[in-house]
């Protein structure tokens, strides 16, 4: 071995005791002598500057003023802090032992005078023992991969540890770092790889995971201890630090090429948050949220580069690309189990369009008795407004209101009998188009209600001076369905103008504010202080109720294969509460409740004796009882055999609803994988609505506002 080499090795096992001695933790120790790090080079001490404790105490200022929900930063909170700072770096448990759990609790009811006093110091210490570990760990990995596993073992991965015990002991965390080496190879010789071939891949992964942690700098520390605090208020509150702020502001002025999707680094993986309308990928309709890039290709031949444990921006950097050029993403579903087979998507790279984002109609037949009607169908994928044409003066500007009461027009002079408005993936837009296009529909009177963190209450009116459609409406929204979607929908069922049809929408009712730090403080500083994103208040409907947590519940719930549980306001940690202030006096368009009954059981009828909707309602058990595994086989036999019967379960789903439509039958998986589903859902709207407008209107009446607010 070169003497190069084995004075790194040394140097390095060295430190890793030192550091372990002045920790207090024994189980460090052990872990140093036992483990044979590889040559990397040594990463910086990390410290504290009085630049990140003036941006802490600026946060803190801030949060205790501004908030919502002005939560006292105490030793309470401290606790949620420290929870929270742990879980941002170890969330799945892979790093730390439980003695160092035990050993971070002398910090316990002290995070909170770490936010506002000069002494980062129990920051550092936790960070210094979270990049310690990772040293550990990843080195043990690596090294394994000079000997193949027995891939014929019959033993059980465990890849959910959220709610599991800290590991006790090194031999119990090297046990479990074996055991997700040997799930991720599996994974990879799935796809035809060679042993060999899934040695190199996953050392190039671990030795790159291990440099992404080594090479994390004071800055970034500071930053997720911050959005660890910021998230105890709520999970829409968030720190940037200044260089992230800079660039953050770059994206927003500059018109990137890429597939128009938004990403952030969860774990190892770079994940989907959300797809933005008119982009390449929205227009492809098959990336959803929560699905996972584990590998990147350029063109459609290039070779596919694996990018599990990559950096978010060198991610980034491979989708990006001239406009017309084409990535290929290999993806692992929202829904899928680590190892399960990942899907290629070809993408050609664009700028997102406004006209892509723009409503668009179409018109559904429905039959009764033998009778043919019409339904229009509007599909908005989000609240837009050009507001630099706006600002111009342009007459014609482009807006979601303007655009669907165009559509309006252009249905009814089809002879519509109802109409479906789509609003299935719109995460929101402007508020102000929100209101709007309610006032399309409802004669006039408040849409919404804003109270901020002084308590004052605001109420928005409807700006529309007519109304532009007054026939029978459905509301069709999904878990998706988010913020402006939801003040919509929420409008319509509060004044008894239509029905609300889907899944209970994401429940994001809050207001955030962003702050440049810079802004308020005297003292210049280089390369700054960063920005503080703040909730600063709430929306609730025109009956009083909040839209946040608990969203928009439909009248008619249909079903979905989103998980509730995994997706929405609710299922984020910190969210803010549901709760209801005074209603707003409004004089509701008639009332749907006393026809619910009758709608309901129809469309029960309906579905029961419907191949589409069985089909649909296979899918979503199929996807259900994937969702409720939290283990893997690591007998590669096992798991081939259980990828093959997933596989051939879907083509005989998709082949009994084929044949129960009397359509063609399919050979094989590979069909499967290229032909279109139906909108079973849109269907049942279509239906619904077509029902609704056999129900005689109701008269309208006042609904007065409280005298006081219900808690």
């Amino acid at each position: 071995m070169p003497q190069l080499l084995i004075r790194i090795q040394k140097t390095a096992l060295l430190t890793a005791i030192v550091v372990a001695l002045l920790l207090g933790n024994q189980n460090a120790v052990s872990w140093a002598t036992a483990v044979q790090p590889i040559a990397v080079d040594a990463p910086a001490a990390l410290e504290s500057s009085t630049r990140h404790t003036q941006a802490s105490r600026m946060v803190t200022r801030f949060a205790e003023r501004a908030h919502y929900s002005r939560t006292a930063i105490d030793d309470e909170l401290s606790r949620n802090l420290l929870d929270n700072f742990i879980k941002s770096l170890d969330s799945n448990k892979h790093y730390f032992l439980a003695s160092d759990i035990e050993y971070f609790q002398r910090y316990r009811d002290t995070m909170d005078d770490t936010l506002r006093n000069n002494d980062m110091d129990p920051v550092f210490d936790i960070f210094r023992i979270y990049r310690l570990r990772a040293q550990q760990n990843l080195n043990y990995i690596i090294q394994s991969l000079n000997e193949e596993p027995d891939f014929s073992v019959d033993e059980t991965y465990l890849f959910d540890r959220e709610d599991l015990p800290w590991a006790t002991s090194e031999a119990e965390l090297q046990n479990l770092w074996r055991q997700r080496m040997k799930n991720d190879a599996i994974s990879l010789m799935l796809a035809e790889k060679t042993w060999g071939e899934t040695a190199e891949v996953l050392d190039k992964r671990y030795n790159r995971l291990l440099k992404r942690i080594n090479d994390i700098d004071s800055d970034e520390v500071i930053e997720n201890f911050l959005n660890a605090f910021t998230h105890t208020l709520d999970p829409h509150s968030s720190y940037m630090s200044p260089r992230n702020s800079e660039e953050y502001r770059i994206a927003m002025s500059l018109s990137y090429q890429g597939i128009g999707a938004s990403l952030q680094l969860e774990e190892d993986y770079v994940t989907i948050i959300n797809i933005i309308p008119g982009g390449p990928a929205a227009i492809d309709g098959k990336l959803q949220p929560n699905d996972r890039i584990t590998a990147v290709g350029q063109q459609e031949s290039g070779e596919l580069v694996d990018v599990i444990g990559w950096e978010l921006d060198d991610v980034v950097q491979l989708i990006r690309g001239e406009s017309g050029t084409t990535v290929r993403l290999q993806i692992l579903g929202a829904d899928s189990m680590p190892g399960d087979q990942e899907v290629i998507l070809e993408l050609v790279r664009d700028k997102v369009k406004l006209e892509e984002r723009a409503a668009k109609s179409e018109i559904i037949e429905t039959e009764r008795d033998g009778i043919k009607t019409k339904v229009g169908v509007i599909s908005v994928p989000s609240f837009y407004m050009d507001f630099e044409a706006r600002s111009r003066g342009d007459k014609d500007y482009v807006s979601t209101t303007r655009d669907v009461r165009t559509l309006i027009l252009e249905l009814e002079k089809e002879g519509i009998t109802g109409l479906v408005m789509d609003l299935r993936g719109n995460g929101g837009g402007h508020l102000s188009e929100a209101t709007a296009l309610s006032g399309l529909f409802i004669n006039a009177g408040p849409m919404v209600q804003l109270r901020d963190t002084s308590g004052r209450i605001e109420v928005l009116d409807d700006p529309e001076p007519t109304i532009s459609y007054s026939g029978p409406l459905v509301v069709l929204v999904n878990r998706y369905s988010a913020s402006a979607s939801e003040i919509f929908a929420a409008a319509i069922q509060d004044y008894g103008r239509g029905l609300v049809v889907g899944q209970q929408t994401f429940g994001k009712g809050t207001v955030q504010n962003l702050y440049d730090l810079d802004q308020y403080t005297r003292v210049a500083s280089d390369p700054g202080l960063g920005q503080l994103t703040l909730t600063i208040g709430k929306y609730y409907r025109v009956n009083g109720g909040s839209t946040q947590n608990r969203g928009v519940i439909p009248d008619i719930e249909l079903p979905s294969a989103i998980d509730t549980k995994r997706t929405g306001e609710s299922s984020r940690p910190g969210a803010l509460p549901w709760d209801q202030i005074r209603s707003a006096q409004f004089e509701e368009f008639g009332s749907v409740q006393p026809d619910l009954q009758s709608l309901r059981e129809a469309q029960a009828l309906r579905a029961a004796d419907n191949a589409d909707y069985e089909f649909l309602m296979k899918n979503v058990d199929a996807a259900n009882r994937i969702r409720s595994q939290n283990s893997v086989s690591l007998n590669i036999e096992t798991r081939r055999t259980e990828q093959a019967r997933r596989r051939d379960d879907r083509l005989v789903r998709e082949n009994d609803r084929r044949q129960a439509n009397g359509e063609m039958l399919l050979e094989d998986n590979d069909e499967l994988e290229g032909s279109e589903m139906p909108d079973v859902l849109l269907e049942q709207a279509a239906q619904i609505v077509t029902d609704y407008a056999a129900i005689p209107p109701k008269a309208p009446k006042t609904v007065v506002k409280a005298s006081a607010p219900l808690n």
